[in-house]
């Protein structure tokens, strides 16, 4: 996948100065969201990227579906909300929001949906501070000693009519600060109609500084965590949870590769779903880290030791030389309907054939 040729504006470093980026001044003020401080946005028919203070909205006819998160006070950059058909949110609002009565607030770090992984190990690099449950550096929890993925740069939107997108750089940490990889992300959005959605990242990973070993971990990597109305605890509903094969439940999904996987169920009185879509092209394929109690993270990395049925036995890990790239690409479908009627399968060939 050819990298995004956009120019992009370099992040101050430091937690100070980076509080203090002035927004860029792209065009039209952007009022979506709950934020007091405006936003100055790219827009074209349809669709419109504005890049903010700490964060980048992507809207659709003027109405955000996703704000992207960049503040480096978190442990990566993560989008919330995620909102589909008529503006119904798709992912959980804890930790950013609030607990409300009889929702979860476990694994405060499922925040909505993100990219990441439990144990990415630089290879002759020593650690000074290490997480307990990583051989190398563990990105995905936040327990004592994980990374951190700090957004160092934003690039300048680039807009059609139906599709936007934007190319950030990110740069991989301990906890005290080393960086042990260099990461190019484009995000697209485009809008296809029908109420439905589609977030692309385009990831590009190099081992800038040292060989890049990714651990065998079941904590990983393009997850998303699924609004608390439609989780499938036991495989009970509301929620439903289906794969590209058609198998149904986290007991038919789990552990298993698969070219997409969707959770679906009804939110203020109509059936909503999200989908994560997984290029073949990937170097890799996933195995679906897919839970009843709402995550669900489509994972190239894990192999035996992840406990994945489908990959008893296997031994080998996926290794990056240093000077070399991984290239990943995933979709987020945000959709009406459940799988079939939110036609997942149809808008997953599209997907893979999609160059923009």
């Amino acid at each position: 996948m050819p990298r995004d040729p956009s120019p992009t504006r370099s992040l101050p470093s430091g937690r100070s100065a980076m509080r203090t980026m002035s927004c860029l001044v792209l065009g039209l003020l952007a009022t979506a969201g709950s934020s007091s401080r405006p936003l100055r946005a790219a827009e074209s028919p349809g669709v419109s990227i504005a890049v903010g203070k700490d964060r980048i909205d992507f809207l659709i006819g003027g109405e955000v579906v996703t704000r992207y998160h960049i503040n480096p006070a978190v442990a990566r950059p993560y989008f919330w909300p995620l909102n589909g058909p008529r503006g119904a949110s798709l992912t959980r609002a804890w930790p950013m929001e609030k607990g409300q009565p009889g929702g979860s607030t476990d694994h405060a770090h499922h925040r909505s949906a993100w990219f990441s992984h439990g144990d990415v190990i630089p290879e002759g690099l020593a650690l000074r501070v290490k997480s307990k449950r990583a051989e190398g550096v563990d990105f995905w929890l936040e327990d004592t000693g994980h990374g951190r993925v700090v957004c160092t740069e934003v690039g300048e939107p680039k807009l059609a009519a139906d599709h936007g997108r934007i190319l950030t750089r990110n740069e991989w940490r301990t906890a005290d600060g080393m960086k042990v990889l260099d990461e190019a992300r484009t995000i697209h959005l485009h809008d296809l109609g029908t109420e439905t959605r589609l977030l692309v990242l385009d990831i590009d990973l190099l081992a800038s500084v040292a060989p890049i070993t990714f651990g065998d971990t079941d904590e990983g990597s393009m997850g998303v965590r699924i609004n608390d109305l439609i989780r499938s605890v036991r495989d009970k509903g509301p929620g439903r949870i289906e794969n590209a094969e058609g198998k149904v439940g986290e007991k038919g999904c789990w552990g298993y590769p698969s070219a997409w996987c969707d959770f679906s169920g009804p939110i203020a009185g109509q059936t909503v779903g999200l989908a994560i879509l997984a290029d073949p092209a990937n170097p890799s394929p996933s195995c679906w880290q897919v839970r009843g109690y709402g995550l669900m993270a489509a994972n190239p990395f894990g192999r035996d030791r992840s406990g994945y049925p489908a990959m008893k036995g296997r031994t080998d890990r996926v290794k990056l030389p240093k000077g070399e790239h991984l290239r990943l690409r995933y979709g987020l479908l945000l959709h009406p309907g459940n799988a079939k009627e939110g036609k997942v399968a149809e808008h997953f060939r599209q997907f893979v054939d999609r160059k923009d």
